[in-house]
């Protein structure tokens, strides 16, 4: 690691990630453990677990910087060009045309070739 990103740990990262890996396998036991109460408190419980795990691990130097690049990525998805659906109603067409003519070129080299050994070999 450079020195800028080292700089920017906190002495109490390792830490906050600990209290993370904990919460994540609390709620992993603990499902396993109360797997006879109802679907839903073990779901809501799993939830608040995972929002506070969450939120201990955006206090960290890297949980800073995978929510500033997926910001980012937001961004960069928004700006994407998406084809129209006619336009890839007709790609697709395509892909399925090139398809079904390469099996038909495939299936009778194919048959070729084994009409061709057929009679060499006898």
């Amino acid at each position: 690691m450079n020195a800028k990103a080292e700089a920017k740990d906190s002495r109490f990262d390792l830490l906050k990630w600990l209290v993370v890996v904990a919460l994540v396998v609390a709620g992993v036991v603990g499902n396993q453990y109360f797997s006879a109460e109802p679907l839903l408190y073990r779901v809501l419980v799993l939830l608040a677990l995972a929002a506070v795990a969450g939120f201990a691990a955006l206090q960290t130097a890297k949980g800073q910087a995978f929510f500033s690049l997926a910001k980012e990525a937001r961004t960069e998805i928004r700006k994407v060009v998406w084809p129209s659906r006619q336009e890839t109603t007709q790609t697709t067409l395509i892909v399925v045309a090139v398809v079904l003519v390469m099996a038909l070129v495939l299936w009778g080299l194919d048959s070729l070739l084994g009409w061709l050994v057929s009679l060499i070999v006898g």
